[in-house]
C-alpha cells in the first residue's frame, strides 16, 4: 500500500510541475509566457528530483513504468509488485494532469489553438516518422535507464547525490533530444496526461492524438529493458 500511495503522490508531483510548467510558458495569459524550452527542460528534471527526495525511500520513486519493468527484468524489482507500481504511476499522471487543467483552466480558455492545449499535457514529434518518432524514444529511455543503473554501480555515492545525477540526466536528454519527440521517455508521463486531455471539459481542446499515442508508451519500454538487459550483459 506505501508503494502505491508513493508512486501515485510522486507521479502526480511530477506531472504538476512537468506539464504545469509547459502550461506556464506556452498558454495564453500566463505570466510567464513565451519564457521557452531551457525553462521547460530544467524544470522537468526538477520535476523529476523533488518528488525523488520525498518518496524515495518508500517505493525507489520510479515515477516511471518503463523504469519498473526495466528493473523488474533485472531481478531488483518483484514481479508481484509491479501492477502495484504500475496502477499507481498512471493513476497519479492523470491526477497531476487534472490538477494542472484547474489550476490553468482560465489561461486554457484564452488559448485557441488545440494544439498548444494537448501539448501541455502529452507529447508529440516535430517530424512525424513513426520509424525515427519510436527510435528516438527508444533511445532516450535506454540512456536514461543504463545512466540510472550505471549510477547504482558506483560504490560510495553519499546518499541523495543519485538524486542530483538523475536529475541531470534528464535535463541532458531534454536538451539533446527533445526537440524530436518532446522526449516522453516514461509512459505514464505521456499516456496518463493524454486520458486527462481527452477527459477533461477543456475548451475547445480537439483532438487528443491517440494515433501516436503509441510511440511514447512503447518506445520507453522497449528503450528500459535493452539498457537492463545491456547492463546486465556487461561484465562489471
Amino acid at each position: 500500500m506505501l508503494i502505491f500511495i508513493a508512486e501515485l503522490l510522486g507521479t502526480a508531483m511530477l506531472i504538476l510541475l512537468g506539464d504545469g510548467v509547459v502550461a506556464n510558458v506556452t498558454l495564453n495569459k500566463s505570466g510567464m509566457k513565451g519564457a521557452g524550452s531551457i525553462q521547460i527542460t530544467f524544470a522537468w528534471g526538477l520535476a523529476v528530483l523533488l518528488p525523488a527526495f520525498i518518496f524515495g525511500a518508500s517505493s525507489g520513486a520510479h515515477f516511471n513504468p518503463a523504469l519498473t519493468l526495466a528493473l523488474a527484468v533485472g531481478g531488483s524489482t518483484p514481479w508481484s509488485l509491479v501492477p502495484v507500481y504500475l496502477l499507481g504511476e498512471f493513476a497519479g499522471a492523470i491526477l497531476g494532469a487534472i490538477i494542472v487543467y484547474i489550476l490553468f483552466k482560465g489561461q486554457f480558455d484564452a488559448t485557441e489553438d488545440p494544439g498548444t492545449k494537448l501539448g501541455v499535457f502529452s507529447t508529440s514529434p516535430s517530424i512525424p516518422n513513426v520509424g525515427l518518432n519510436l527510435l528516438s524514444e527508444i533511445i532516450g529511455t535506454f540512456v536514461l535507464v543504463f545512466a540510472i543503473l550505471g549510477i547504482g554501480n558506483v560504490a560510495g555515492i553519499a546518499s541523495g547525490v543519485e538524486k542530483l545525477l538523475v536529475f541531470g540526466v534528464i535535463v541532458s536528454i531534454g536538451m539533446s533530444l527533445g526537440g524530436l519527440t518532446g522526449y516522453a521517455i516514461n509512459p505514464a508521463r505521456d499516456l496518463g496526461p493524454r486520458i486527462a486531455h481527452a477527459i477533461l471539459p477543456i475548451k475547445g481542446k480537439g483532438s487528443s492524438n491517440w494515433g501516436y499515442s503509441w510511440i511514447p508508451v512503447v518506445g520507453p519500454i522497449i528503450g528500459g529493458i535493452l539498457a537492463q538487459l545491456l547492463y546486465i550483459a556487461i561484465p562489471w
